[in-house]
């Protein structure tokens, strides 16, 4: 117990390090930046867009549902290419062979990544409370509202990304293992477009992954009660959001160590400098 607790501390640590290293990075202050500029330019081009059958701009009943799919974009890439970065240099063979050191290592890694949706949300929030209306009508309730959603967001969505990470080759099959499942995830989640266009077979798929279930958590945080009338059974489905993300996170708890610590298992010097040259010649 002890051995665990200090592992814990030692990772916070390393979490908190990390994390203070990434806000002062140029090369990833530079990420938030294009990544704010992307959502808020596409959302002021369609400022003026009423959606239809309702009083809402465009931008108010889009922004929740773009910040979901950022934060589940983020929670998923992250971990998994900062796993597949640390199998490949050997930091996690180091971690391996220290007292505690993957327990550590994955609190470190919860720490930095959970701590990214900080500035995550805020380069989008801030700028886009002055520049759109009606962004958090329900006031300090749909904070807190905004902050449990968060919370199982993270537990559900984190997990995944561990898994994709210790599952991949290497870093260069990321796009195809992690990205590119996201991206399709979001067209058929309700991200840009409302889901009841889909088919029903494909409302049905989207209803069993996670990232549906963040963007309707988020727009129930965000948008006042009347714009459940657009979703789909006219409700927030607030009791089966928690219930959907609180069964991936459930899975998710029990999967990825058994995942991670298989993986750990098969690392050793040889799988690193077999890694390394891979990596090498993919490169050149």
């Amino acid at each position: 117990m002890k051995r665990n607790l200090h592992a814990m501390r030692v990772g916070l640590h390393r979490g908190r390090t990390e994390l203070i290293l990434s806000l002062k990075s140029a090369q990833d202050q530079g990420g938030y930046l294009i990544m704010a500029l992307a959502t808020l330019g596409y959302l002021y081009i369609r400022r003026n867009t009423v959606v239809e059958g309702t009083d809402l701009s465009f931008p108010t009943l889009a922004m929740p549902s773009l910040i979901g799919a950022l934060v589940v974009l983020g929670l998923v890439m992250g971990p998994a290419g900062q796993l597949a970065m640390d199998r490949e240099d050997g930091t996690l063979l180091r971690a391996k062979t220290a007292p505690g050191g993957m327990l550590g290592y994955v609190t470190g890694q919860i720490v930095l990544h959970a701590g990214t949706l900080i500035p995550t949300l805020l380069v989008i929030l801030v700028p886009g409370s002055f520049m759109f209306d009606g962004l958090m009508p329900a006031g300090a309730s749909g904070w807190l509202h905004l902050a449990w959603v968060l919370a199982l967001c993270v537990l559900a969505i984190m997990p995944i990304g561990i898994v994709i990470g210790a599952l991949i080759p290497g870093v260069q099959k990321l796009s195809t293992w992690g990205f590119l499942p996201v991206i399709a995830l979001t067209g058929i989640s309700g991200i840009f477009y409302p889901i009841q266009a889909l088919w029903g077979w494909l409302q049905a798929v989207a209803q069993v992954f996670p990232m549906y279930w963040v963007g309707l958590g988020m727009r129930s945080a965000f948008l006042p009660a009347e714009a459940a009338t657009l979703e789909l059974e006219e409700s927030w489905r607030t009791a089966q959001t928690i219930g959907a993300l609180g069964a991936w996170a459930i899975a998710g708890i029990v999967i990825a160590p058994i995942i991670l610590q298989r993986m750990a298992r098969r690392q050793s010097g040889s799988t690193v400098a077999r890694a390394r040259e891979q990596s090498a010649q993919w490169v050149r």
